[in-house]
C-alpha cells in the first residue's frame, strides 16, 4: 500500500522539478494562413533556413536566408535582435523546427514556425519572390 504512494510522490516531485526548470515553449507552429497574417507586420523578421540554392529558386517576400545546415548558423542568428518576432520556414517544416529549437536555446523569445514549410506556402498560392 505504501509503495504506490511513494512512487506517486517521487513521480510528482520529478515532474514538478523538471517543469520548474524548463522554460515554457515560445515556439508556435502555424498554418500558412496564420504565417501570412503574421508577416503583414513589417517589424517581424522572416527567416528562411533552407540552403542558399533553395532560397534563390524562390522564397517568401522579405525573407532573410540563414542556412540551418551551416556550421555558422548559431553565430549568424545569434547576432540578431532576440526581442523581435521571427517567422521561420524551410521546405517542409523539419529544418525550421530544428532552427526554432536552436534559436530558443540562444535566447530568442518569440518564434513562429511555418508547419507545412515553403512547399505548403507555394501550394496555397501565396506570393513567392526570386
Amino acid at each position: 500500500m505504501k509503495l504506490p504512494l511513494v512512487l506517486f510522490v517521487a513521480l510528482f516531485i520529478s515532474v514538478t522539478a523538471r517543469s520548474a526548470e524548463a522554460p515554457a515553449s515560445n515556439i508556435k507552429r502555424v498554418t500558412v494562413e496564420e504565417f501570412d497574417a503574421l508577416r503583414t507586420n513589417t517589424n517581424h523578421v522572416l527567416l528562411d533556413v533552407r540552403s542558399k540554392a533553395e532560397f534563390e529558386k524562390g522564397h517568401v517576400p522579405r525573407a532573410v536566408n540563414v542556412d540551418i545546415s551551416s556550421p555558422r548558423f548559431a553565430e549568424q542568428v545569434g547576432a540578431f535582435d532576440k526581442s523581435k518576432t521571427y517567422l521561420v520556414n524551410c521546405a517542409v517544416g523539419m529544418r525550421s523546427a530544428r532552427a526554432c529549437n536552436k534559436m530558443r536555446e540562444l535566447g530568442f523569445t518569440n518564434l513562429f514556425d511555418l508547419a507545412p514549410g515553403f512547399d505548403g506556402w507555394k501550394k496555397a498560392g501565396k506570393p513567392v519572390e526570386k
